[in-house]
Formats: structure tokens, C-alpha cells, sequence
């Protein structure tokens, strides 16, 4: 079901502000990779050029040893990259079954498609229990799952997340990072995971990328991160 993912060397321009410059990681089968770093590091303008929501103008990103930096985002969805994207973005007058329909969109067998959706409601019991509820109605990590469950409905072989545990109460930090967790290792999905929250994402992942002003400072394996006198100094407030 996993794949590998290689970004090379990428540039990301925003008209004249450069948001990223020279980026290169590698997602392996199977692994939870961490991007880390403050805000304005390039961490979500990562995920975007991945995702060919705003493609590279340098560099390439390489995909089931195919390149994918000059498709367009429903190629990238069909190739089987997902993303789950900051701020959670359901359509809160949509109910949380029809929020599930719209993830599974490249679908043509009805058949499969409501199976999916069956999945996940197995996946995630709470949202079963709103499958007629507005999605504007639930409560933030609420909605964190149904955008997790919607970016699953497209079956992807790496699931990109940005952010999953932004403005959620602690109980709920901890449910989604269970999920995470299962998520890679029950259905052996790759996830790139953007979070602001240092101490959680290096806990989680297999291994991390410390961006700064757009650039790769520091990568290795989570622990031995976590570990670093310059990372807790500047990102885990130790």
C-alpha cells in the first residue's frame, strides 16, 4: 500500500518572497516523517508543492519513481498522495456521510464508494455517530477526523497532514495522535505530518526535517532530534 516520496532540491516562489529554496527529503514506505520548525519556515509550502498546489519552479518531486511536480492535484490524488489540510476545511453545511462522498470523488464504482465510506466510519466510531450531522456543527477534533477520514476516502499510499493538532484541547491532541499512529501502522500508510506542536511531531515520527527560512537545518530520526541541545533550545522550550 506505501510508497516512496523524494523531494529534490525544490524552489517555491510567492511573487518576490522566496518560500522555499533548494528543499529536499524522502518519504519512505511505510514511515511517519516530521517537517518541524516556527511559523513562515515552509512547512505548509511544502506540503502545497507536493501536493502540486503550488508547483516548484526548481527542483523535482519524485513519486513511485514517477516524476508528479508538473501535475495538476487531481493527478497527484489519483498517483495516491492525500492531504488533510490546516484548519481542517469540511463543508460545514454538508453533512459528515456527504463530507466522506466528496473525499471519495475519484471513485466510479458506487458500490466501492459507499464501502469506503462504511470504512471509515469503522475507522472513526465519533463520526458515525454525526453521519447525518452538519459538519459545522461538530466540535473541532471532530472535525480533525472527518478531514483525516475525507483524505482517506482517496485510498492514497501517503497522507500528507498540516497541522492536525492545531486548536485542540489536550484529550483531543491525544486521539488524533493515536489515530496518526494507527493510521501508519494498521493500514501501512506513509504520512507526512507539518506540526507546530515540536514535542508531539518528534514523539510520532520515524523521522523529521527541522526547516528554517525555507531551507533543510537539521533532519534525522525523531528521538535523536528531540534529543539535540539546539532543537530544545529553540523548538521544545527545554
Amino acid at each position: 500500500m506505501s510508497a516512496s516520496l523524494h523531494v529534490r532540491g525544490i524552489h517555491v516562489e510567492y511573487g518576490a518572497r522566496v518560500a522555499l529554496s533548494g528543499v529536499s527529503l524522502d518519504v519512505g514506505a511505510r514511515q511517519i516523517v516530521a517537517l518541524v520548525g516556527s511559523n513562515g519556515a515552509g512547512k505548509t509550502s511544502t506540503l502545497r508543492a507536493i501536493m502540486g498546489l503550488r508547483p516548484p519552479s526548481k527542483g523535482e518531486i519524485v513519486f513511485d519513481d514517477a516524476r508528479i511536480d508538473r501535475l495538476a492535484p487531481p493527478g497527484i490524488v489519483a498517483r495516491g498522495i492525500a492531504l488533510s489540510p490546516e484548519g481542517r476545511r469540511v463543508f460545514p453545511r454538508m453533512t459528515v456521510h456527504d463530507n466522506l462522498l466528496i473525499g471519495g470523488f475519484l471513485q466510479r464504482d458506487n458500490r466501492a464508494l459507499h464501502a469506503n465510506v462504511e470504512k471509515m466510519f469503522a475507522h472513526f466510531p465519533k463520526l458515525k455517530q454525526r453521519r447525518d450531522q452538519l459538519a459545522g456543527s461538530l466540535s473541532g477534533g471532530e472535525q480533525q477526523m472527518l478531514a483525516i477520514a475525507r483524505a482517506l476516502m482517496a485510498a492514497p499510499k501517503v497522507l500528507l497532514l498540516d497541522e492536525p493538532s492545531l486548536g485542540l484541547a489536550p484529550i483531543m491532541v491525544q486521539e488524533i495522535s493515536r489515530l496518526i499512529v494507527a493510521i501508519n501502522e494498521e493500514q501501512g500508510l506513509s504520512i507526512v505530518l507539518v506540526e507546530q506542536n515540536a514535542n508531539l511531531a518528534l514523539r510520532l515520527c520515524h523521522h523529521a526535517y527541522v526547516l528554517e527560512n525555507g531551507r533543510v537545518a537539521l533532519s534525522g530520526p525523531g528521538k535523536e532530534l528531540a534529543r539535540s541541545e539546539y532543537v530544545q533550545r529553540a523548538y521544545l522550550g527545554v
